[in-house]
Order: C-alpha cells, then sequence, then structure tokens
C-alpha cells in the first residue's frame, strides 16, 4: 500500500483538474522515490510533506489532483516545468529557499565561523521550558520570542496536552565541547554534526515535536521524522514559527533558528 498523509477532506479545491500523469506519479513516487536530499540516501517523501504542503499552499493531501494542481503551480512560478510531479529537482529549488532564510546558511564555516555571544547576552530557560530537567541558555532576545511562541501553541489543546510540548533539549552550545563531541562521535560537517553548528550562536534550538515509539527526541531515522512531521506540533510551528522569527532546518523537524538578531 502506498503511504499517503491526510491534510484535509478530499472537496473541492482538492478535485480540481491536474496535469495529467500527475496524481499517479505523486502517489507512486511518495513511497518509493529514492534519492538523497541531504546527502543520505532515502526512500520517499512522506517526511517532507507538510513543508511542501505548505510550501504550494494547499491543504490537499497527495493522493488528490488538487494536490497536483498546486505544486504545478508553484513549479510555474519558479520557472520549473509545470508538470505537477514531485521530484529531486523541484525540491531543490524548494530546499534553497528555505536554507535561504537561515542566516547561519549564508557564513562560510571554514573561514569566518562566528564567534560565540558574549555570556550576559545569554539567559536559561525555565525548567518548565526544557526537556527532561536540562539546563538550556539561549540569547536573551530569542528566549523571549521562544516564549512568545509557546504561549500560543499552548491555545493548541493537543499541543496543551502533552507536557513535553515544545521543550527546548537543546539550545547554545559552548564551540570547544561541540568540537569535541563532533571529534569523539566522527560526523563532522555531515547532517547531524557540524565543526561550526548553528548551536555556537545562541539562536539555534533543539525542541520536543514528538518521536516515534522507541526512538530519541533527536534521532534522524525516517520513521522517526516521519512521525514527527505527522504530529501537532511540528504543524503547528510550520503554519505560525515564522511569525515569531523562527525558521527550520527542513531536515531535523526538532531544529529552530531564531533570525531577530544578527549572528
Amino acid at each position: 500500500m502506498v503511504p499517503t498523509l491526510i491534510l484535509a477532506a478530499v472537496t473541492g479545491a482538492c478535485l480540481s483538474p491536474a496535469p495529467p500523469g500527475a496524481l499517479a506519479a505523486n502517489a507512486a513516487s511518495l513511497g518509493t522515490l529514492a534519492w538523497a536530499p541531504f546527502g543520505r540516501a532515502e526512500t520517499g517523501w512522506t517526511v517532507y510533506v507538510p513543508k511542501v504542503a505548505a510550501e504550494i499552499a494547499t491543504t490537499c493531501d497527495v493522493a488528490t489532483p488538487g494536490f497536483a494542481a498546486a505544486l504545478g503551480r508553484w513549479q510555474g512560478r519558479h520557472r520549473l516545468a509545470a508538470t505537477g510531479v514531485f521530484d529531486a529537482l523541484t525540491f531543490a529549488a524548494m530546499k534553497a529557499k528555505w536554507q535561504g532564510a537561515r542566516p547561519f546558511v549564508h557564513i562560510d564555516g571554514k573561514t569566518s565561523c562566528p564567534p560565540p555571544p558574549p555570556d550576559d547576552r545569554l539567559a536559561t530557560a525555565k525548567p518548565g521550558e526544557s526537556y527532561a530537567g536540562k539546563t538550556i541558555r539561549l540569547r536573551a532576545t530569542a528566549l523571549t520570542a521562544y516564549r512568545a511562541l509557546l504561549a500560543a501553541a499552548k491555545h493548541d489543546p493537543a499541543i496543551a496536552a502533552e507536557p513535553r510540548s515544545l521543550t527546548i533539549f537543546s539550545g547554545y552550545r559552548d564551540p570547544a565541547a561541540d568540537a569535541a563531541r563532533c571529534t569523539t562521535e566522527g560526523n563532522c560537517n555531515g547532517i547531524v554534526r557540524a565543526t561550526c553548528s548553528a548551536h555556537r550562536t545562541g539562536l539555534a534550538m533543539d525542541v520536543w515535536v514528538g518521536n516515534a515509539p522507541g526512538f530519541g527526541p533527536d534521532s534522524t531515522a525516517d520513521a522517526n521524522r516521519t512521525a514527527m512531521t505527522a504530529g501537532p506540533q511540528y504543524r503547528w510551528l510550520l503554519a505560525n514559527a515564522a511569525q515569531y522569527g523562527f525558521v527550520n532546518y527542513v531536515f531535523e523537524p526538532w531544529h529552530w533558528e531564531w533570525t531577530g538578531e544578527p549572528i
């Protein structure tokens, strides 16, 4: 069975005409596409469906003509062939836009990795804001923005019902300690850990957005990331985090960076 992620009832715009063959192609590739959008082999694109749907401004399920029609319109606006078919080229264009919204991405980590902020610009999260009792520090301005975001998110009953929702499990990380861990884990400058991490700025935070059974809140296993992106915490962030100045590193549903202060 081809996995699908229901985004909305199949009514109205979701039944609008789509480019020929797009509906079948998208339904087929959803669980079978062999690709490496972030340098690691992946199968299927279910994990990215919510973000893609938000980007093309649709609430239609992938297996509807409306999704393909919305995707085709987005492709046309971005000078791509308006096939309505999801593919690696289309995702690459989306990824470039998403990554471009992260100020840290524009830093050349080999020559200009930014120094950490002075200690007096960091503030400590309250116990109820941190995951599993961790001591979390962020720049004071980023922490203030996070608190506004969290207060708004808790108006969603599904988020309020889970005490771990959006609690922070990683914030500012001391560059020396982070570099040592990077070396120890043998994954420097990979998709999991970098020698010049956004966390050194005090503007990046990892928050609890759920996890699949048997996985931790920062496991990059595809099954875990799929569970996260299907949950209410990630969906709420997709719809609202930008209002509070936060952008996401799409490969990691839990990783969000505040853009309201220069690095």
